[in-house]
């Protein structure tokens, strides 16, 4: 059995276009099994696309991409749906259903799933489980429109967590939310990796999010990785644009690798 920290996700010299936008030119992060690891990075430097790229969403066209060893970039359709029964997408806008009710939009994903094996009073008490473990119990019941937007981004979760990934891809778990929301989904990613013991990647701008949650942080720029390091090394790093960045300064110069080699 593989052992926590070990690596579960590895890019490995990745290269990803669109047309003539160039999103990587090399990517190389390995991400350890059992961590956070939150991934920063201006607009348009390739977050949520190394995200769908980990799911076979969007292809790499060069290099490897490596799921507890085996390489996602050569997957055929139906090994690519066993790994998404692994990894857990977490989206922005909680991506919920109008036309359903809380209960039956967690339920979505494990009928989805699991139509053939589990029966309805299985579904039934992991969805009670899942909707308690966000702080949401009894609200099956409820429409979407009813929902805050916290409470949204919660019963999404749950809809996620309802799946029992080993992995949960959350892309900009707290955008739209006030400080107090944001605290409460900050509390519950570090809670659930810790209760369940999943790996977990985040996408956000927010550096308080960022902070809270993660056992480390990247900084992507250039179509590749800038920086890695424990939340404590970011705090303390002498990179010019990577400080500026967590301050949200504008930097002097655009030269991305000037400012890298500042100290």
């Amino acid at each position: 059995m593989a052992s926590p920290g070990e690596p579960l996700i590895q890019f490995e010299q990745v290269v990803k276009s669109f047309g003539a936008k160039v999103v990587y030119t090399g990517l190389d992060l390995t991400i350890p099994r059992g961590s956070t690891v939150t991934i920063m990075g201006a607009s348009g430097s390739g977050k949520s696309v190394m995200l769908k790229m980990l799911i076979g969403l969007f292809e790499a066209d060069a290099g490897q991409i490596l799921f507890d060893g085996k390489d996602v970039t050569k997957m055929e359709e139906r090994e690519l749906y066993e790994v998404r029964r692994r990894v857990a997408y977490l989206f922005q806008g909680a991506a919920l259903f109008d036309s359903l009710d809380v209960g039956e939009n967690v339920a979505y994903g494990l009928r989805e799933q699991n139509w053939d094996t589990m029966s309805d009073e299985e579904v039934r008490r992991r969805v009670a489980q899942s909707l308690a473990m966000v702080g949401l119990p009894g609200i099956e019941s409820m429409r979407p429109s009813d929902l805050s937007g916290g409470m949204k981004k919660r019963v999404g979760l749950a809809r996620t967590l309802a799946l029992q990934p080993e992995v949960i891809l959350y892309d900009e778990p707290t955008t739209g939310l006030d400080p107090i929301n944001t605290a409460r989904i900050n509390h519950l990613i570090v809670g659930i990796k810790k209760t369940l013991g999943l790996t977990s990647v985040v996408v956000t701008h927010d550096m308080g999010t960022a902070f809270a949650v993660s056992d480390f942080l990247v900084m992507l720029g250039k179509g590749r990785v800038l920086m890695f390091g424990t939340p404590e090394e970011f705090r303390t790093t002498s990179n010019a644009y990577v400080r500026d960045f967590i301050e949200g300064k504008a930097p002097e110069t655009e030269d991305v690798d000037v400012l890298l080699s500042s100290s």
